[in-house]
């Protein structure tokens, strides 16, 4: 064996190695942080009457505008919808500095997120790019994902495929306009079109399995080059010719069952406990919020009389728990010191 082949058999042995101590880290670390995360309920399994108790630890007698409501979800990357009743991203989110990369799904389940997911990888005009969707229960929302990402560096790929690479959100040149329509068992929950790098939309209170699911995704592409290799990637990634509808420069398509391999970190039993949770905290908020007729009057009775649960609420969609901050900024600033966004374009949380 030649000098060059022990190197590389090296490289693919210590590889192998740092793939089993980081996959071994993160279902374990999901483990204990999920349980954790569901006992830290400690009357979870109790009726619904026994956890409002929980939940009521003081009353607060301040009540809050609904105006200053929504600065502090503002500085949460969120912003409210009166007439749909939905949360969804602003552009310039805080989490738009940190990318993307595989390890944040990994992240997921342990953070109460129970989504199913579905990346489309390929390559166009000299970066490598992924656009992926997103749909499941979000801690106490419903909801679905439609996020843009591109690197110019190299694809990282551990042994069996993982893929390591840290993505970049794209910049305002590159975001896309976009719809989804998220459906509930074949029931309309709300539609969501836009100009974005990471179209989204949430239903507070809501709770739902994300086999119950289905998104209607377009996507418009700026040539038919762009638009080619991202049907080449859904190919790949396992669509069927007829579940891809092409018209000009739009592609149309339904996700729903994922054809892609999901989190290995997404364990049934851990997942089901959190669901439990989930649903917990989502007939809660129904219970208290049932003789309120406006966002207001909701946000108010939470506040006053549900100090924690008002703080779960301004965690909505993806929380700070998925993004490793000092990790992910020092990779951010390793693999992409060429990018274009800077932090103060960003909404401070």
């Amino acid at each position: 064996m030649n000098v060059s082949n022990m190197e590389a058999v090296v490289t693919v042995t210590v590889l192998s190695s740092q793939l089993i101590i980081i996959l071994g880290s993160i279902l374990l670390s999901a483990v204990i942080y999920s349980i954790a995360n569901i006992y830290g309920i400690s009357v979870f399994l109790a009726p619904i009457k026994k956890l409002i108790e929980a939940y009521k630890k003081r009353k607060n007698d301040k009540i809050i505008s609904f105006e200053d409501f929504e600065k502090l979800i503002r500085k949460a990357g969120y912003a409210y919808d009166p007439v749909q009743d939905i949360f969804y991203s602003v552009i310039n989110a805080w989490q738009r500095r940190f990318g993307y990369c595989r390890f944040y799904d990994e992240m997921a389940t342990h953070c109460s997120m129970i989504i199913d997911c579905e990346p489309f990888y390929f390559e166009y005009k000299g970066k490598n790019w992924l656009i992926e969707v997103w749909k499941g229960q979000y801690g106490m929302t419903t909801g679905c994902e439609i996020g843009i990402y591109s690197t110019e560096g190299p694809i990282v790929k551990l042994p069996g495929g993982f893929n390591a690479t840290l993505y970049k959100s794209a910049g305002d040149d590159e975001m896309l306009y976009m719809s989804a329509i998220l459906r509930k068992n074949g029931h309309i929950l709300f539609t969501r079109t836009d100009y974005h790098w990471w179209l989204t939309g949430f239903i507070l209170g809501e709770f739902s399995e994300p086999e119950e699911l289905s998104v209607d995704c377009s996507i418009y592409f700026p040539d038919e080059a762009m638009l080619d290799a991202f049907v080449d990637a859904m190919k790949k990634a396992g669509y069927k010719e007829d579940e891809i509808a092409v018209s000009e420069l739009r592609v149309s398509f339904t996700f729903d069952k994922p054809r892609t391999p999901q989190p290995i970190t997404r364990i049934p039993q851990i997942a089901k406990l959190h669901q439990r949770k989930n649903k917990i905290l989502c007939d809660l908020y129904k219970e208290i919020t049932k003789d309120c007729p406006t966002m207001e009057d909701k946000i108010n009775a939470i506040h006053q009389n549900y100090p924690q649960l008002f703080a779960d609420i301004l965690s909505i969609g993806k929380t700070r728990n998925i993004y490793k901050k000092r990790k992910s900024k020092k990779l951010l600033k390793d693999q992409q010191s060429n990018g274009s966004n800077s932090n103060d374009l960003y909404e401070e949380a």
